[in-house]
């Protein structure tokens, strides 16, 4: 059965009433976790089951943390251009639910398909950029200097999906995102890293190999 919780902090009015406009009255247990461990300053990896709401519990403390400060940026890396462009759906429609939240939120897509004349006024005012891990190899971090606001207000990276990626490049995933954190670093951030994954038996495992973070797991 269903077991529900409540955030031990009650969520924003804005996001509280965006939830309600989506049809959600009350959160999961893991959901609420999340949340709590989130604001806690932890790194976490969410391991549950398919469609059991794992985007709430990234979507709610990203956007709990744009309405407190306008600066803060996160970052939504997917295995896929279909799943970033169904996730960035997903945050829109919540986000639409309250004009505090929509007035907070600046997202896009940057990835292959992102027009060249499009990429420099993302850049300048992007605070949730949704790619992929080939297009934060390829374009994003090799140019660092011009994402130097983005990088330097980094406060989550979040990794959906982490087992999909095989083959060459796939064994080379966790060296880059030891490379992002690296050049967060350099901008003085330390962002929280929260991933996500329905299929595999070793979540923990694989989170720490991929982040080379400490983590929570959250079942």
């Amino acid at each position: 059965d269903a077991q529900y919780a409540h955030p031990a902090e009650p969520l924003p009015p804005p996001l509280q009433l965006a939830l309600e406009q989506i049809g959600v009255s009350r959160l999961y247990a893991h959901q609420a976790e999340s949340i709590e461990r989130v604001r806690a300053g932890k790194s976490i990896v969410i391991e549950t089951g398919t469609a059991s709401g794992k985007t709430l519990c990234y979507n709610l403390p990203v956007l709990e943390t744009l309405l407190e400060g306008p600066s803060a940026c996160a970052l939504y890396i997917f295995p896929t251009k279909a799943l970033a462009q169904d996730q960035i759906r997903a945050v829109t429609e919540l986000a639409d639910g309250h004009p505090a939240l929509r007035s907070a939120l600046n997202v896009y897509a940057y990835d292959g398909d992102t027009p060249q004349y499009q990429r420099r006024p993302i850049r300048e005012k992007v605070n949730l950029l949704v790619t992929n891990p080939d297009m934060l190899h390829l374009a994003i971090l090799p140019h660092h200097s011009r994402w130097s606001r983005f990088f330097a207000n980094l406060r989550f990276v979040v990794v959906d999906e982490m087992h999909t990626y095989r083959g060459t490049f796939g064994s080379h995933v966790a060296n880059v995102i030891r490379r992002l954190t690296r050049i967060c670093h350099y901008y003085g951030a330390t962002p929280q890293f929260i991933c996500c994954s329905a299929t595999i038996a070793n979540p923990l495992e694989l989170a720490t190999h991929l982040t080379n973070q400490t983590l929570d797991v959250i079942h």
